[in-house]
């Protein structure tokens, strides 16, 4: 048995510190989703979505503990194709029944993952979902949806020697933009789907009619803790601190949100007339999603240009789904499908040779092989949540019932479903 020096465990018990203060940033997030999907919405459902957001966690962490992370990271059930055999976590995460301090570490920081992607849907779902069927959505997605993907995507940590399909072909993402934010965002379109708009949300003459947000000063916060819990989200995900490789990545974090938020404040001016608040707040998250695939493996120059593509997207995005009459309350299928979409193929035109892994994407001499390895692992993620989302959406529709009535909807889920409000006395 290999015996280590007092430097060696100094750097593994950094390396473990450093990956639980990011999963600890991460789990902030969750905090900033439940502002900014409670700022976009009325007040009438405001406990309804804090309330969702809250049990995203508690109960995605259990499915994701008793079945989600074997799925993702076991030894494979059926040999080269990505999924695990089913099992609880402490049966991959105990070694020799004893506990490791390391694995406990990953798994907590995979945990909070899962709650992210779990959570995304819950914005698109807003003020007209009910509430028992979202629990059975966020156990499924978090137990079963989410992993499976996950399996395929990246390095499984208990079978190394039997990767899933898409790390086989060479498929980049280093931190999520597809295996946590693009399938969030197909699950949320899903949703939108099988749900349809809000009451009043689409007019008969084809107009839109706005549903304001009650409260973007809930919205900006939630937006500002999202973007900090992000550096832990994308610079976390290089799990040590060697060689300081998370310093690269948190810049190309920052520069991308930048570029993302100041790209969507001018494209909504020159669209709206005025710089559109709700617009340069998605703009931010939109960049930060879109450099979570590469933001291992590009330049500064990459990064700025990815922020600032998916700021313009995700303000064209939102007006398409609007014209279509998917009724999503925060833009999330924009900002997390659609970006993260971009974040995944971006891999394949701007990764550097002198960074991350050494791959080089179009735009520096790599050639087409890794886009089409980007966009073949973005075409299924797209398939297999888009469809396992409607599944699973059609299936609580007519078996629980997904769709609060039209009374319930006109009055609020606060008081219907949850017996109580987030502002006693109105304001709005």
């Amino acid at each position: 048995m290999e015996t280590l020096d007092g430097l060696s465990i100094l750097r593994q018990e950094t390396d473990l510190l450093w990956m639980c203060l990011s999963a600890f940033l991460v789990f902030l997030m969750q905090a900033g989703f439940a502002l900014v999907e409670a700022g976009f919405t009325r007040t009438k459902n405001v406990v309804n979505i804090l309330m969702k957001n809250i049990s995203d966690f508690l109960f995605g962490t259990l499915a994701y503990f008793f079945l989600g992370f074997s799925l993702m990271y076991g030894p494979s059930l059926i040999a080269g194709l990505g999924p695990g055999m089913p099992a609880v976590a402490t049966a991959l995460i105990d070694v020799q029944g004893k506990p490791d301090s390391w694995n406990y570490g990953f798994f907590l920081f995979q945990a909070v993952f899962c709650g992210t992607a779990a959570t995304i849907a819950s914005g698109a779902m807003a003020e007209r979902t009910r509430f028992p069927a979202y629990l059975i959505a966020s156990v499924c997605i978090s137990g079963f949806i989410y992993p499976v993907f996950g399996s395929l995507s990246w390095n499984s940590l208990f079978d190394s020697t039997n990767q899933g399909l898409l790390v086989r072909l060479g498929f980049i993402d280093f931190a999520g933009s597809t295996v946590v934010h693009a399938i969030g965002g197909w699950l949320a379109l899903a949703g939108a789907l099988v749900l349809g708009p809000r009451l009043g949300k689409y007019r008969e003459d084809g107009k839109v009619s706005p549903i304001f947000g009650h409260n973007l000063s809930l919205a900006t916060i939630g937006v500002f803790l999202l973007w900090f819990g992000w550096f832990g989200f994308n610079p976390g995900s290089t799990t040590s601190v060697g060689k300081g490789s998370f310093a690269i990545v948190a810049v190309m974090t920052a520069l991308a949100s930048a570029t993302g938020g100041m790209a969507a404040l001018f494209v909504s001016w020159l669209l709206f007339k005025r710089p559109d608040i709700t617009m340069v707040l998605n703009g931010v998250l939109a960049g930060l999603v879109a450099i979570t695939a590469p933001c291992y493996d590009v330049d500064t120059t990459g990064a700025l240009i990815i922020g600032a593509v998916a700021g313009v997207l995700v303000v064209f995005s939102v007006i398409f789904f609007d014209l279509i009459r998917v009724d999503d309350p925060v833009g999330a299928i924009s900002v997390h499908g659609v970006c993260g979409l971009w974040g995944t193929l971006a891999v394949g035109l701007f990764a550097s040779p002198e960074f991350g892994s050494g791959t080089a994407g179009l735009f520096y001499g790599g050639g087409m092989a890794l886009l089409g390895v980007q966009a073949l692992g973005s075409a299924i993620a797209f398939v297999w949540a888009l469809g396992a989302g409607l599944l699973l959406m059609l299936g609580l529709k007519y078996t629980v019932g997904l769709r609060v009535s039209r009374e319930e909807e006109i009055e609020g889920l606060d008081i219907i479903e949850h017996g109580n409000e987030a502002y006693p006395e109105k304001f709005s």
